[in-house]
């Protein structure tokens, strides 16, 4: 997979097929291939005449692994992102984040909306503003010696999919810890995009779309039926619901 750096950190991504660009941010916890090519997004999209460019967030993937948690601010992934633009040459693009990758979505939206041709927030409504969605508990149950030591629910499905993964445990646990940003709501509002805000009717993890679509200038709300936060990824209906949005806004 081709990469780049931003700073001293290295990104890994993936760019296929030909059209309009749109940049895929995964969740926190998995990467490109797991967020986005197992579920069959990448398919979807290059075969909807797109092209797809897919990055792995520092800390998970391929890309650089830091330790620090001040690394993993929402504001400086969201700085990637645009890197990545910049690297590719890309002055506007789609961009589609899922949970955590929706949060570095929105941050780049209200950071840079010249780079942002429309905004797909999947598995994250309203605690983009009423604090974060995924405990804190996480990055211990990430440090405990093994999935047995782990009781808290939540948690230890976190940790059996960072096991899963084979992912860098230790970096997890900073990026949890350092990625934990919240916006305000006049923050949110001056979101121009068009936004997509998509999230699962049993997700208990982030927060209603429609509270949050609410307080956008140019948002709608999606509610992927019977879907939870893990679930919902690659829902077929939300596959669809994404195309038509995208198709709209052109």
């Amino acid at each position: 997979m081709p990469s780049f750096k931003n700073g001293a950190v290295e990104t890994a991504y993936l760019d296929e097929g030909q059209g309009d660009p749109i940049v895929l941010i995964h969740g926190f916890a998995s990467n490109r291939e797991v967020n986005w090519s197992y579920p069959g997004w990448v398919a979807t999209l290059t075969g909807a005449d797109r092209r797809v460019i897919a990055l792995d967030n520092r800390g998970h993937g391929q890309s650089t692994k830091l330790y620090n948690s001040a690394d993993y601010h929402t504001g400086k992934m969201a700085e990637d992102v645009r890197a990545l633009l910049d690297h590719l040459k890309i002055e506007r693009a789609d961009i589609f984040g899922y949970s955590m990758g929706a949060r570095i979505t929105a941050f780049l939206s209200a950071a840079h909306p010249e780079r942002v041709r429309s905004a797909i927030l999947g598995g994250l409504g309203y605690k983009l503003i009423d604090g974060v969605g995924l405990p804190e508990s996480i990055a211990e149950a990430l440090e405990a010696p093994s999935l047995a030591d782990v009781t808290d629910p939540m948690a230890r499905t976190f940790r059996a999919f960072a096991d899963q993964t084979k992912s860098d445990r230790r970096a997890l646990a900073a990026c949890i810890r350092g990625s934990r940003q919240v916006m305000t709501v006049d923050e949110v509002s001056k979101i121009t995009a068009p936004t997509l805000v998509a999230v699962g009717t049993k997700d208990d993890v982030a927060g209603p779309a429609g509270k949050l679509a609410t307080l956008m200038r140019n948002a709608r709300a999606l509610d992927i039926e019977g879907r939870d936060h893990m679930l919902a990824v690659g829902d077929k209906a939300f596959k669809t619901a994404v195309l038509q949005f995208l198709d709209e806004r052109a």
